[in-house]
């Protein structure tokens, strides 16, 4: 896979065919997506895409939301290369490009840098300026830039469109197994263990601290998890929240790795989420928190 910064490819992968949207969770409906894309574009021995943007535009129109991605742009990028596409491009989501009027997202973008001959995108799909572009803009100008758009069918959940919203609501809740479910996977978070003030270490229990950054809030509590570092796999429990016993003010995701006692300092890792297992409550005294604690583990590695 061949990933650009911008809209502009090489020679070789133009006249393709593309799925164009944030794809934030590549969960399965955007799977499904990919997946006809690729079909399509197998069919008509074309090269096949993705165009996607960084940042996702609703973070950049609302400076407020710090919290709101389901994985990280590499996390995409890292997904997007399981699926063998033959390029991916980034289109840079800043103050010119948002000022795009539809019709120059479609002749410069599709039409000029890309050279699509089949765009797909999903029914709600919204583009250019104030986001007044659709599917019937896409539709109505097919004939003079010589693309055809392709609109995906939504795959169904319980009867609702699968979205990513619908995930973002699920994890936030503490509905791990659902989004999950949703994903086709786990889902995790990829971030570099900080230094902390050692508490947990202090009671028996040393964990690896990470900052949650724009990911999605996970509803606070305790988590079973599957832990990565390079290539070693483990199991563990995190705990997400601000640590009410030690009067916390800073909110973390704290994770008791099984097996490992090695300075993981500056290490990046991932966290899958597995189940959610309890609350985050305050405690007392250290006691009864160790206690709660040692119940945790026990209950996780049942």
């Amino acid at each position: 896979m061949i990933i650009y910064k911008n809209s502009r490819i090489s020679k070789k992968f133009k006249n393709n065919v593309i799925a164009i949207g944030n794809f934030d969770g590549l969960h399965l409906g955007h799977q499904k997506v990919l997946e006809q894309a690729r079909q399509k574009a197998k069919k008509n021995k074309l090269k096949f895409g993705v165009v996607t943007f960084e940042p996702v535009p609703v973070m950049f129109f609302n400076k407020g939301i710090k919290n709101h991605r389901i994985n990280s742009l590499n996390q995409k990028i890292s997904f997007l290369k399981k699926t063998k596409i033959d390029f991916l491009t980034i289109i840079k989501f800043n103050k010119k490009f948002s000022n795009y009027t539809p019709i120059k997202f479609i002749k410069d973008i599709i039409y000029k840098n890309l050279k699509a001959k089949y765009v797909f995108v999903s029914r709600n799909f919204k583009f250019g300026k104030n986001r007044k572009g659709n599917i019937k803009t896409l539709k109505d100008n097919e004939k003079n830039f010589f693309y055809e758009t392709i609109i995906s069918k939504p795959l169904k959940k319980n009867k609702k469109i699968l979205s990513s919203t619908i995930i973002r609501k699920n994890i936030s809740k503490g509905n791990i197994y659902k989004a999950n479910k949703y994903l086709g996977r786990n889902w995790s978070i990829l971030g570099k263990v900080i230094k902390g003030k050692k508490r947990g270490t202090k009671i028996g229990f040393p964990t690896c601290n990470i900052k949650l950054n724009d990911y999605i809030l996970p509803k606070p509590g305790v988590y079973s998890v599957k832990v990565k570092v390079k290539n070693l796999k483990r199991n563990g429990i995190a705990n997400v929240g601000y640590r009410p016993t030690f009067n916390g003010k800073i909110l973390l995701l704290e994770v008791n790795i099984f097996g490992i006692k090695a300075n993981l300092y500056d290490k990046e890792i991932k966290v899958s989420f597995i189940n959610f297992i309890r609350a985050e409550k305050k405690f007392k005294n250290i006691n009864q928190l160790k206690n709660q604690i040692k119940k945790d583990i026990k209950r996780v590695k049942i």
